[in-house]
């Protein structure tokens, strides 16, 4: 009765965020048509001085920059070309890696996924590594390791050193010509393997091939509904377009794949990578990537290696998350900076540039955007919400479109409440992010529940 009793509640917070979503920009259309006379008045006001002409004139070329940059992406998307499948003979042998600390019973349907994976058993060997858990995640994967026997092999970290730690282990270790990192609360597709190191066959030069990301957990509660929608744009459309430059900026850690060589090029490297004179025990598939690129190997998308993973399911994990992620492609675009402009590839190296260009605006911009955010609430609050939430309407619609046709109506609409969300409530992770720039520290590793393996 309880479950029942759950449910239902989180259908009827479905339904009121939903609804409250549509009021909100049904309210902010109406807003904007009355209170267009003071939006002229406005405009009006701020060509008639220096700041607020300059003001218009950054803001014009910002806007043509995005709105030039987006239909690039679309162009590139287009030319996106799935890899299909080799056949088992071409297959590489492969070696997955699964690091897990405090994971408890998600590392075991981690494993199961792997194992029941179509592909040639003498060609994948499966690596779990505990990384020095507090919790039961050990006797979790001494369950899989008895079920599933020699499939798979376990160790543990005398200590918990952190996720990068636990992949050079692996690396050390493994076997395989193509390594495989999947996270430890992420449940693979049967195919999943297969597509996903069949570029390596087919291009001699892809030295990293990035999973597609969905949402495990978007059933019940409403932050994963939304980041479903979001991971369907960042991943289906970015990384395809990004694919097409094989110029993808980030394996993402659920799930990624690099050839051996490539990661050897650049192990120690990146192992015992510092920023500001600290480790850098954050963002080491970000990292993998970038020295990945510089070694002048492609880094494409795969659409058809598909994996679920869990995300926060509330507001403080999720802000936790975007500021490690924040933090990470701060210091990776610095990283970047320093081999981007130079012949790092053969082949046109432009597209790759544009990529990085756009990441920087992002970042340079964050606290001259804010600065006028703030000044804007205060002068001109009414104006701020209503056109705010108008330009949520018009650029979420573009999210809105793109999930509906790849994948279903109802979700799609998510992305309103997402984006209302974010722009409201997370707006300031990219300035604290740059403010903290120099702090380490994974920040949700320890957001676990009790599990018991009972």
């Amino acid at each position: 009765m309880n479950i029942i009793k759950q449910l239902k509640a989180q259908r009827r917070k479905q339904r009121f965020v939903m609804s409250g979503t549509f009021f909100l920009l049904t309210g902010a259309i109406i807003a904007v048509f009355f209170l267009k006379d003071e939006f002229e008045q406005l405009n009006l006001d701020r060509l008639s001085t220096n700041w607020g002409l300059a003001l218009l004139l950054l803001t014009g070329v910002l806007f043509l920059f995005q709105t030039c940059f987006f239909i690039y992406n679309i162009i590139l998307y287009f030319r996106y070309k799935l890899i299909k499948s080799v056949s088992d003979d071409l297959l590489p042998v492969c070696t997955v890696i699964v690091p897990a600390y405090n994971e408890g019973r998600l590392v075991f349907d981690t494993l199961v996924s792997l194992a029941k994976s179509n592909y040639p058993e003498a060609k994948l060997e499966i690596m779990a590594i505990d990384d020095g858990s507090k919790d039961d995640t050990w006797q979790w994967m001494q369950r899989a390791k008895a079920e599933l026997g020699d499939r798979i092999s376990i160790c543990q970290q005398p200590e918990n050193r952190g996720k990068r730690h636990a992949l050079y282990r692996g690396f050390q270790s493994g076997r395989g010509d193509v390594f495989v990192t999947v996270d430890s609360d992420s449940v693979v597709m049967n195919d999943t393997l297969r597509n996903l190191v069949s570029p390596f066959v087919t291009n001699k030069n892809c030295g990293a091939v990035a999973g597609n990301v969905r949402v495990l957990n978007n059933k019940k509660a409403i932050i994963p509904k939304m980041l479903n929608v979001s991971f369907a744009m960042s991943f289906e459309f970015m990384r395809s377009a990004e694919s097409a430059l094989g110029s993808v900026m980030c394996t993402p850690g659920a799930l990624a794949a690099y050839r051996r060589d490539a990661v050897f090029n650049c192990l120690e490297e990146w192992i015992d990578q510092s920023f500001m004179g600290q480790p850098s025990n954050i963002g080491e598939d970000r990292a993998m990537t970038n020295m990945i690129l510089k070694q002048g190997h492609h880094v494409v998308f795969q659409k058809n290696a598909v994996v679920f993973t869990n995300v926060p399911e509330k507001l403080n994990g999720l802000s936790k998350m975007f500021i490690r992620w924040g933090r990470s492609n701060i210091r990776e675009n610095i990283m970047m900076s320093k081999f981007i402009f130079a012949k790092f590839r053969e082949g046109s190296r432009i597209g790759a540039r544009l990529l990085f260009i756009n990441q920087l605006i992002r970042i340079v911009m964050a606290y001259p955007l804010i600065l006028l955010m703030l000044l804007f609430v205060v002068t001109h609050p009414l104006l701020f919400l209503s056109s705010t939430l108008v330009g949520i309407l018009v650029f979420s619609s573009f999210s809105v479109l793109f999930y509906s046709k790849k994948h279903n109506v109802k979700g799609a609409f998510w992305a309103y409440s997402y984006s209302i969300l974010y722009t409201f409530c997370l707006f300031w992770i990219t300035p604290y992010a740059i403010a903290t720039m120099g702090r380490s520290g994974w920040l949700t590793r320890e957001l676990v529940q009790e599990k018991s393996i009972t």
